[in-house]
């Protein structure tokens, strides 16, 4: 060999030589016998670097992948031979690294000869069978048409040629090391239940081989592998008789070698593995099932039917197991042997004590063990949650099957809990309510159907729920028993309309110490969010208890500064700034769980039967201190210099909005603002919150919530809220960022689109669009100018989508009747009306050719046209001025974009419609039109300003 030329194969050599390994391997794959040169150095032992192995074998993979159809039968024989010396070489020689091994056992296919010549040799004869199942059928590998073509004939040659030798090798590698070198053995019990779903199952389902894998399940290290060979065997797709048979010939050879008995099993990793084999041998018989019944074989169904009803024992057993592992192995079997039941049309006694089986044991499963942490959940508390939910699928299963036993049943387990509940464990108690809240789901017709109001009728679930209301159950002392309690009630929400004499009760429970006041911060946020969905649901029902609601739940609305960073911090902010009263309820509620409790007390406000100036004065009784509150933290905020405090004030501010905003959701279509008399509640929090906008310090927090305040009030309040509009815009363009003008962009967007009647261009109009379109596009054209260092990616992010909210609020506002007017009214003084028609000219750019946006062209005409002629044409559009001149330029541009665009349409329109329209004479019509269609832009500037002189007069 070129041995220049194999100094380029270090990693470390140069250039060169790496070139010249590179042109020599070429050579080698050209040439017919090169490979020779390679198998021999292989053979021989010739060289001991690496990577000039690993070169061999390369050579040697490319001929035989490309070129073995030229090889002669001799050729072909000495490639077999080479490979079997080199193996015979590493037999008592130090194992070759890794990538060396791997890339051998690509090749060595002939080695069964050797196999018991050495552990080593096994080890690699192994490692190449799982090389080829990788490289030719894991079906989690993708291949091309042309490699699944390859790889059937692959298997399909193997089959013919030389499967029986691999099984024979297999069961001597099993028999030979099954006592000296487990590892072995586990690693071809692998290839086994590799190989099993596309050889001859006859091959490996015989009483010598099972009997041998059997014995291995009673081999403590190797009983898990295998295991996971015979469920293999069992998954191989197959004739549903034959599966049948396979199945029960095996679940007798296991029964009689003691594996069924499953309470005396103590190896819990075992029993979760053989877990997983019976449900695969239950899910096969009921696959079996499943096609005999539909192919119509009644006697074949037949016996699969007890065929896997024959496992149902088994199979009870291990879904009751305390391992929790072990049971969700077998919750698969279970839910398909349920659905055959559903399909069954009448149901034996031993079938529906199979069920009721079942049911106990997903009761008995549910149930909370003394070790689950409530106060930490970690990944064994996360696991528990996800079993629970596949028990909970097995519920809803049994529901379907036997709805009236699984009712009976729960009710049997409720009852007997309830009655006794101040004596039994927390986790019975949880569990027995949990199970009357899972059948809401379990049987949907429930919360209808079954809460009829009829007492003769009354149904399971209405008993049920009445107990758990009047038991007293809500006084148990465990966060998971009231928690459930509370989700519950909330569920069954319905029964409280056909027995509303529980409410009050229910309430208390909800107010007091078992609620919003538990000692626990988990239950109190869940309760403030449960009692905002119990409200909206029988608020109507709750027209007696408003006030003395509101009147409980007072001292939960206290606004009062929190600190986001320190115990320190937040001690000092109390110190500074609350009293003991607030210092007391501050623990209670979260701001996101006052948020619930705000929107609880406005539903109440809202849907209460009073008169609407009753209602004001409550809404003014919920939001007056609100507002109070603000202007004071504000004016500290205002003070203050530490930055930490700042947020700390930033951040109740933020809430605070946030609070009057959430009692905003009472209203709807049929309530409005106005009919609950609660319109100068809304505008006074307006006038409050509005001179946050103008606060120097926390402008993100503090703008971000007036504006969503403002959205909300635009439905709110409607056309009250637009004189707010532009002072409003105008505190927030100033000292903006991109980010704070996309937000603020869908504000004027939704004005746009609400009042598209109502909003005027009129610049001298308080509640005027035109007061707000230049300042905001003047705004947004500042930031997208600001300068940005060249690999700042956040920064050109938030410019990309400025642009594209700008553009989103130029479709919005184009869509209007009024852009025309909004231009034209720009006060000539300024230089707003250039900018307008620069952008005007953009968008036809953009949007007005051929193939631009739908629509479009008749905007052109109805607005852009009438925009450009208005304006200069206006008599406070003064010609000599040279501002006004610079904005005649851009309006002439805009003219000429639309020519380009548009064409001899463009020209028509001017001629026939347009400018006839405005009184023109046609001589100079006739005269702009010729000036139009030059191709330079300034013969049309030139002429323009002498055809506006002309026009007026």
């Amino acid at each position: 060999m070129d041995e220049q030329a194999l100094l380029g194969l270090n990693p470390n050599a140069d250039a060169a030589y790496r070139q010249r390994a590179l042109v020599y391997f070429t050579q080698l794959k050209e040439s017919q016998d090169a490979w020779q040169v390679c198998a021999e150095a292989l053979a021989k032992g010739l060289y001991s670097d690496d990577h000039v192995k690993f070169f061999c074998f390369q050579v040697l993979e490319h001929h035989i992948k490309f070129r073995h159809a030229e090889l002669s039968a001799d050729q072909q024989q000495l490639i077999r031979e080479t490979l079997m010396k080199w193996l015979q070489s590493q037999l008592n020689a130090p194992p070759e690294k890794a990538f060396i091994r791997n890339k051998a056992a690509q090749f060595f296919f002939d080695v069964l000869t050797v196999i018991g010549l050495n552990p080593r040799g096994v080890d690699l004869y192994l490692r190449t069978l799982m090389a080829i199942d990788a490289e030719v059928v894991d079906r989690d590998i993708l291949h091309s048409s042309e490699e699944t073509r390859r790889n059937t004939l692959i298997k399909d040659a193997m089959r013919e040629q030389c499967i029986p030798s691999l099984v024979e090798s297999w069961y001597q590698i099993l028999h030979t090391f099954q006592q000296s070198h487990f590892e072995l053995t586990c690693q071809c019990l692998e290839v086994v239940g590799a190989y099993v779903s596309w050889i001859d199952l006859n091959l490996i389902a015989n009483d010598r081989f099972v009997n041998l894998l059997l014995s291995h399940m009673s081999v403590e290290v190797l009983r898990e592998e295998a295991c996971d060979c015979l469920f293999e065997i069992v998954n191989k797709g197959m004739d549903p008789v034959d599966k049948t048979k396979l199945v029960e010939s095996l679940c007798q050879v296991l029964q009689t070698a003691g594996f069924f008995n499953v309470d005396q099993e103590e190896d819990v990793d075992f029993l979760a593995k053989f877990s997983k084999l019976v449900n695969g041998m239950g899910q096969a018989l009921v696959a079996s099932w499943t096609r005999l019944a539909k192919a119509g074989d009644l006697k074949s169904s037949q016996e699969a039917l007890l065929a896997l009803e024959a496992k149902v024992p088994l199979t009870l057993r291990l879904l009751a197991h305390e391992d929790d592992d072990i049971s969700a192995n077998i919750v698969g079997f279970c839910y398909d042997y349920l659905h055959v039941l559903k399909q069954l049309p009448l149901l034996t006694d031993q079938q529906k004590n199979y069920i009721e089986a079942i049911m106990v044991a997903v009761m008995k499963k549910l149930t909370y063990d003394d070790e689950y942490n409530f106060e930490n959940e970690g990944e064994d508390e996360a696991m528990f949650v996800e079993y629970r939910k596949q028990l909970k699928l097995l519920l809803d299963r049994l529901a379907q099957v036997s709805p009236e036993l699984l009712l009976d049943a729960v009710r049997r387990v409720f009852s007997a809990t309830m009655q006794s509940w101040q004596s039994a464990p927390f986790m019975e108690v949880e569990v027995a309510i949990r199970l009357l809240y899972m059948m809401g789901e379990a049987l949907p017709a429930s919360q209808g159907a079954h809460f009829s109001g009829d007492g003769a009728k009354a149904s399971a679930l209405q008993e049920m729920m009445r107990m758990l209301v009047t038991s007293g159950v809500s006084e148990y002392q465990h966060t998971s028993v009231t928690l459930e309690f509370f989700e519950t009630v909330v569920r069954y929400d319905k029964f409280f309309i056909v027995e509303p004499q529980h409410i009050p009760n229910v309430l208390m429970a909800f107010l007091d110490h078992r609620g919003l006041r538990h000692d626990g911060p988990k239950v109190r946020s869940r309760v403030a969010y449960l009692l905002s969905r119990y409200v909206k649901t029988l608020h109507k029902h709750m027209n007696t208890y408003i006030e003395d609601i509101l009147n409980r739940i007072q001292d939960l609305l206290e606004l009062s500064p929190r600190a986001p960073y320190s115990a320190r911090l937040h001690d000092v902010l109390l110190k500074h700034y609350d009293d003991e009263k607030e210092n007391g309820c501050l623990a209670l509620l979260t701001r996101d769980d006052q948020l619930f409790v705000f929107e609880t007390a406005g539903v109440l406000i809202v849907s209460s039967e009073c008169a609407a100036e009753r209602k004001g004065a409550l809404m003014r009784s919920l939001l007056g201190p609100l507002m109070e509150r603000f202007e004071l933290l504000l004016g500290k905020l205002l003070q203050e210099q530490d930055e930490e405090r700042q947020v700390a004030l930033a951040d109740c501010l933020h809430h605070a909005v946030g609070f009057a905003s959430r009692t905003s959701k009472a209203f709807s279509n049929k309530q409005t603002v106005k009919q609950s008399g609660c319109s100068e509640v809304y505008l006074e929090c307006l006038h409050t919150f509005m001179p946050a906008l103008s606060c120097p310090v926390q402008k993100e927090a503090l703008r971000g919530a007036v504006r969503t305040f403002l959205h909300r009030m635009i439905i709110c309040l409607e056309e009250e809220v637009l004189p707010f509009i532009p002072a409003a815009s105008e505190r927030m363009l100033k000292d903006c960022e991109a980010k704070d003008l996309q937000e603020f962009i869908p504000l004027i967007n939704q004005i746009s689109t609400k009042f598209k009647g109502q909003v005027t261009s009129d610049p001298c109009d308080p509640s005027s669009q035109g007061q707000v379109f230049m300042p905001l596009v003047q705004a947004i054209f500042q930031v997208l100018a600001r300068p940005a260092e060249e690999n700042d990616q956040t920064a050109a992010l938030e410019k990309q989508m400025l642009r594209r909210s700008y553009f989103a609020f130029l479709q919005t506002v184009t869509s209007g009747s009024s852009m025309h007017e909004v231009i034209s009214n720009q006060g000539v003084e300024n230089i707003e009306q250039k900018t307008c028609f620069t952008i005007l000219t953009k968008l036809v750019e953009l949007w007005g050719g051929k193939d631009g946006l739908v629509g479009f062209p008749d905007f052109i005409y109805k607005h852009i046209v009438p925009a450009c002629f208005l304006a200069p044409l206006k008599p406070t559009f003064d010609l000599s001025d040279a501002q006004t001149i610079l904005t005649l330029s851009e309006c002439t541009l805009t003219l000429k974009m639309i020519h380009l665009k548009r064409g001899p349409e463009f020209i028509q329109y001017l001629q026939q419609e347009y400018l006839p329209s405005l009184q023109v004479s046609p001589d100079i019509i006739q005269e702009l039109c010729q000036v139009l269609q030059q191709p330079d832009s300034k013969v049309l500037k030139n002429y323009i300003k002498a055809f506006f002189q002309r026009a007026r007069q």
